[in-house]
C-alpha cells in the first residue's frame, strides 16, 4: 500500500513536519511505502480556470501538480499538512490542492484523505474544514482520530511540547492504515460503489 505525504509548510522542517512525522513513523512501522513532498516552500500558481484539462487531463500550468498527479492516482491515501495563517491553510498549498484534484480526472473515490493543521492557538477548525473538502467532494473517506487533527506550536518544535497533538497524529496514523486496508480488502470482495451520471444543477434559471 501507498500513501502519499504533502507537507504544506514554507518550514521544510517546522512544526508541521513534525506532525507529519508523528504520522510517518506508524506508516513505516506498518508497511506503507510513502511519498513525502514538501511544497509549501515553492512558488506555485493558482488556477486560471482555463479548462484545458479537461481535454489534456493534465493542468497546463506544468510544475509540480503534473509531477505529483501519477503519484497521487496510484496512492491509496494521502495526508495533507498545513500550518494556519490567518484561519487557514498556506495560500501555496492551496493553489497546489486547487490544481490538483481539478486537473486529475482519474476515480478518486475510496482513496483515504486526513488532513492535519498546526497552529500557535486558533483558526485550526477552520483550517481543518478547508482541507476535508477536498476528500468529500472527491468520493474519499476521511480519516479520523481521538480528536480533531490538530497540533500545537509556534516556534520551531515547539509542538513537541503538545502531547495531546502528537497523539493525535499517532491515532490517526493507525486509523487510516486499517482504514486503507480495510477498503483494499472490500474493493477486492465486492468493487467499487455503483455510481450514477452526474446531475449538475445550479442557481441561474
Amino acid at each position: 500500500m501507498k500513501i502519499l505525504m504533502i507537507n504544506g509548510s514554507p518550514h521544510a522542517q517546522g512544526n508541521t513536519a513534525r506532525a507529519l512525522e508523528e504520522m510517518k513513523q506508524i506508516f513505516e512501522r506498518e508497511g506503507i511505502e510513502i511519498e513525502y513532498v514538501h511544497v509549501g516552500g515553492r512558488d506555485i500558481r493558482g488556477c486560471t480556470g482555463c479548462s484545458a484539462c479537461f481535454k489534456t487531463k493534465k493542468c497546463v500550468i506544468d510544475d509540480i501538480v503534473n509531477e505529483l498527479a501519477s503519484v497521487f492516482e496510484e496512492c491509496d491515501g494521502m495526508v495533507v499538512g498545513s500550518p494556519v495563517y490567518y484561519a487557514a491553510p498556506n495560500g501555496a498549498l492551496l493553489a497546489f490542492l486547487n490544481r490538483l484534484f481539478y486537473s486529475t480526472k482519474f476515480d478518486k473515490r475510496m482513496k483515504v484523505g486526513a488532513g492535519i493543521v498546526v497552529a500557535r492557538r486558533g483558526g485550526c477548525t477552520a483550517s481543518f474544514d478547508v482541507l476535508n473538502k477536498y476528500f468529500t467532494i472527491s468520493g474519499m473517506p476521511v480519516a479520523s482520530s481521538q480528536y480533531w487533527n490538530i497540533a500545537h506550536g509556534a516556534l520551531p518544535s515547539q509542538v513537541e511540547e503538545d502531547a495531546e497533538g502528537l497523539q493525535t497524529m499517532r491515532t490517526l496514523a493507525n486509523n487510516m492504515v486499517f482504514l486503507m486496508k480495510s477498503i483494499a480488502l472490500g474493493k477486492e470482495k465486492y468493487g467499487l460503489p455503483e455510481t450514477e451520471k452526474p446531475a449538475r444543477t445550479n442557481f441561474v434559471r
